[in-house]
């Protein structure tokens, strides 16, 4: 592993790790990378279910970050570093539900880590974080973050952003770094994704080449993709590297309609925006589909992100392209694959 390990707070030359949301997409794959590092003595997973999977190091506890659940401190105490991946994407109906979870929630994991005395705060921030931006060119982490409004994930990722300003200003003593991945894929992760963003409607064993006939080529659709398990190996860069601030992460190629058709060995189709946007708006106020119309609208504006700050101090380059991540997740979904973990269950 590159880089100095800081020493453990309890003087046996490892760290010990607490992960918040640690049986999702991000938190199993991050917990692996963490349970395999040296320089970690041991991860404690935190859950709402504590799941059946067991990796090497790691110990469980159940803990719910709403207002009014767990008391997070006595878990917290002791660690050297917290990393705070925990999210809940659905409903999108119900945007007050999700805000409580994510923004005051949130909140509580960064106000115990302040309380317990954990030397390092990492979290897990997004691409969609920051305000709308440029498809010609790469921005760095000095974009503004202030999301796109109208969709609840951008907007509870970039308040989250302006409590992390203030909470470093009162917590000069605390090691604050904010991840800004772009979308992660891995082949476990696709049952759950599915359910999140594509609902039942979705042929999932026909998503597979020669199948599709076309992809939507539309103004804007140009994103940024990542393997999950090399999103992983950066958060356990973070925690083991004195570094500080955000961190973009993303593969190469950026995405669009043409990538995305190579893949599917079919063609890009240019479509009409105002169509495709009311079929979907009118498709989830139906709940027929659970991505909102608002998500849609924001990755159509999301910048491309520059991660040479992520390969300079963190050592870190994604071992998989763009390409083979989406390519390893449509396998997943055509197979129904899933872990055993409660979000990642097929």
């Amino acid at each position: 592993m590159n880089g100095t390990t800081q020493q453990g707070a309890g003087g046996t030359g490892g760290l010990r790790v607490v992960v918040v949301g640690a049986t999702g997409n991000a938190g199993t794959s991050v917990v692996e990378a963490l349970s395999g590092c040296p320089g970690v003595a041991s991860v404690l997973g935190l859950a709402r279910r504590i799941p059946d999977w067991r990796p090497a190091g790691t110990t469980w506890a159940a803990a719910d970050i709403d207002p009014g659940g767990t008391d997070l401190v006595p878990l917290f105490t002791g660690a050297d570093a917290v990393v705070h991946l925990a999210w809940k994407f659905q409903p999108t109906h119900d945007p007050v539900t999700t805000w409580r979870t994510n923004v005051l929630g949130g909140i509580r994991v960064f106000d115990a880590a302040a309380a317990a005395g954990v030397p390092a705060l990492v979290h897990a921030s997004s691409v969609g974080a920051y305000s709308p931006g440029p498809k010609a060119s790469a921005v760095d982490e000095s974009w503004p973050t202030h999301g796109w409004p109208q969709a609840a994930y951008c907007r509870e990722k970039a308040y989250l952003e302006r409590f992390l300003d203030a909470y470093e200003y009162r917590n000069p003593a605390t090691r604050v770094v904010r991840m800004r991945p772009g979308f992660l894929f891995k082949r476990e992760s696709a049952s759950q994704q599915r359910r999140l963003f594509a609902g039942r409607l979705l042929p999932a064993q026909l998503v597979r080449p020669s199948l599709v006939p076309a992809v939507p080529d539309l103004p804007g659709l140009t994103f940024q993709a990542l393997h999950t398990d090399d999103a992983a190996t950066a958060y356990r860069q973070a925690v083991v590297r004195p570094v500080r601030g955000a961190f973009n992460l993303a593969a190469d190629p950026p995405l669009d309609a043409a990538g995305l058709a190579a893949i599917l060995e079919a063609r890009p189709l240019r479509l009409p925006l105002p169509p495709v946007r009311a079929a979907l708006s009118a498709a989830w106020r139906l709940r027929l589909v659970p991505a909102s119309p608002d998500l849609f609208d924001a990755v159509l504006r999301l910048p491309l992100m520059d991660c040479s700050r992520a390969r300079d101090e963190l050592g870190w380059s994604p071992r998989r392209t763009a390409v083979e991540a989406v390519r390893e997740f449509l396998e997943g979904l055509r197979s129904q694959a899933g872990m055993d973990t409660a979000p990642l269950a097929a």
